[in-house]
């Protein structure tokens, strides 16, 4: 059978390709060797979020006296936040399952390879068959990055060294846990950990955490966590992993620190090896397949959606991607844009961030003005975080008076920021967002309260 379009990966950019592209009346054949769902729901996002939910319940009550409530005999059963972690995938897996027979997409459960072009499209081989598709969509994803660092790969075979999957999967929890990487991954595993009482250094080749994200927030948020515990060794080169722990260097002089198990958390590839692109030639960039602005590549009927063009490695860009790569097939208008991409870090408080940054507005030459307020402008901010240091900031395009970019430190911020987006995506001007009503009490509400600020 020849298909009208054959998806190759199954995660979010993956099966909601093949969701839209079913719906829409195409013939749609989706390969998947793992579990639909991919990364984002079986081994980061969902059940990453699910054991944070536990820890943020556990961390509330152990600090309720500040709000009246006292408790005893505290304790996070971690067996069961598993076992609750595991439920909740497989509801989700179902779910995207049910969907996709819904829309009449085929599901192939093996590893998808291309091998070549014939005159009635791109044929794949999967499980010792061979389809063809009219068109091809590449939604493969990406892996952790594994640097060559001297013990890395036997603490990886050993399992003494973790990656995200591997985490999410732990059946006892260690005593103490190096973490090499203080990106946004590498800091809601160590969230998680330090609040069930795990004893967690992360260390940082950076002069920073958390990216590109903006500096005062981030800073703040490493103070939050240095109060609960959390050990920070920045500006330091890993070295060595031994099987008790991880060498680095620091200021030019050798340090060590002592482990259990040691989490890998510094970035992640695009899958473009092994899966048969140079049969058919398909460009890549470092190691990432090229897309345009329609989610092609330099070959007709073939597009790249998600981790794999190396783009913007979130759920939610590949879903968004996914949208415009099948609206391209369908000969509908529409073109990707990311200079509106939110990206949150989902730690206790929360950091959410959507636009440009003082950094990157600077770095770009943008004339602009910044607002900065404490989140207790929100009377619910303050209600609800006694003692509470967060903070919004607000980058305004000094020339069109539109909202460039908007970063906030705070409870419920992975929510609010939404609003955000909307802002910096549609250029709104502050006088129209002025007149824009805002729910009270809300968290919300601080992002009119900076721009009545300015």
């Amino acid at each position: 059978m020849v298909f009208d379009l054959i998806v190759l990966g199954g995660g979010p950019g993956g099966y909601l390709a093949a969701e839209r592209a079913g719906h829409a009346g195409l013939s749609v054949l989706c390969i998947e060797k793992n579990a639909l769902g991919g990364v984002c729901l079986n081994e980061g996002c969902i059940p990453t979020k699910t054991l944070l939910y536990s820890a943020k319940l556990l961390d509330g009550a152990a600090h309720g006296e500040k709000y009246g409530v006292s408790a005893e005999g505290l304790k996070l059963d971690h067996t069961r936040v598993m076992a609750r972690k595991d439920k909740v995938v497989r509801t989700l897996v179902s779910g995207v399952n049910a969907t996709l027979k819904a829309n009449n997409v085929t599901v192939v459960k093996e590893n998808g390879v291309i091998t070549g072009k014939d005159a009635q499209g791109y044929t794949v081989q999967a499980g010792g068959e061979t389809y063809t598709g009219k068109r091809l969509i590449i939604a493969t994803g990406s892996s952790p990055a594994v640097p060559p660092i001297p013990g890395l790969k036997d603490g990886l075979e050993s399992g003494f060294v973790m990656t995200n999957r591997e985490a999410l999967q732990l059946k006892e929890l260690p005593q103490k846990l190096v973490v090499i990487g203080g990106g946004v991954i590498g800091l809601e595993m160590a969230s998680y950990f330090n609040s069930v009482g795990v004893s967690v250094t992360i260390i940082e080749m950076l002069d920073h955490i958390a990216g590109a994200n903006d500096a005062d927030l981030v800073a703040i948020l490493q103070k939050n966590y240095e109060k609960k515990g959390l050990t920070f060794h920045l500006c330091a080169k890993v070295t060595e992993v031994k099987a008790d722990g991880v060498c680095y260097e620091k200021d030019g002089a050798a340090a060590f620190a002592p482990a259990d198990k040691v989490l890998l958390s510094i970035g992640r590839r695009a899958n473009t090896k092994d899966i048969g692109l140079e049969s058919i030639g398909v460009a890549l960039e470092r190691g990432a397949i090229v897309t345009d602005a329609q989610m092609r590549t330099n070959l007709p009927d073939v597009y790249a959606v998600g981790d794999v063009n190396g783009q913007s490695m979130l759920a939610h860009t590949a879903y968004r991607e996914a949208e415009v790569a099948v609206n391209t097939i369908l000969g509908k208008a529409d073109s990707m844009r990311y200079n509106a991409i939110p990206g949150v870090i989902y730690t206790n408080p929360e950091l959410g961030a959507v636009g440009e940054t003082e950094a990157s507005a600077t770095q770009k030459g943008l004339v602009f003005d910044v607002v900065k307020i404490p989140m207790r402008f929100s009377g619910r901010y303050l209600a609800e975080n006694e003692g509470g240091d967060g903070v919004l900031k607000l980058i305004v395009d000094k020339e069109k008076q539109t909202v460039l970019g908007v970063q906030a430190l705070s409870n419920y911020a992975s929510e609010f920021i939404a609003t955000a987006v909307t802002f910096v995506e549609t250029e709104m001007p502050l006088e129209e967002i002025k007149k824009i009503v805002f729910p009270h009490p809300t968290v919300s509400e601080a992002i009119r309260e900076a721009i009545f600020q300015y």
